[in-house]
């Protein structure tokens, strides 16, 4: 897959559910280190004023793989509602993808989908 198909895709996720309403502002940006690599940047802002900041340095060379990735979804004000990533934790945990929620709490989360993260967020938002 080039990366090209896949920013695609993502800019296919970001305007379906833009057209439900729920979402007032968005952004995509691409820096491609070559056809099949390079890093994803993107910024949705929800009708409730929350924000999903997300990076997706990817590898398509052979399958979808994400090096390293942060999909961060906030409150207005800032505050964490949840966040997937895959940075290293002092102290160590067991997963290299997990999940942030705000309390604290940290679990194993596979690396996420765009598609996925909307769904998650309409759910909180409906």
């Amino acid at each position: 897959m080039l990366l090209t198909e896949y920013i695609s895709g993502l800019a296919k996720v970001i305007d379906e559910y833009s057209r439900t309403g729920l979402i007032t502002d968005s952004e995509l940006i691409a820096d491609y280190r070559t056809e099949k690599t390079g890093i994803v940047k993107g910024s949705v802002t929800f009708a409730d004023n929350s924000n999903l900041v997300f990076t997706e340095y990817l590898d398509l060379r052979y399958k979808i793989e994400k090096l390293n990735y942060s999909f961060h979804y906030q409150e207005q004000d800032a505050s964490l509602i949840f966040r997937y990533d895959n940075a290293r934790h002092k102290p160590e945990i067991d997963a290299s993808g997990h999940k942030h929620l705000p309390d604290g709490k940290v679990s194993a989360a596979e690396p996420p989908l765009l598609k996925d993260i909307f769904t998650e967020i309409m759910d909180l938002l409906l």
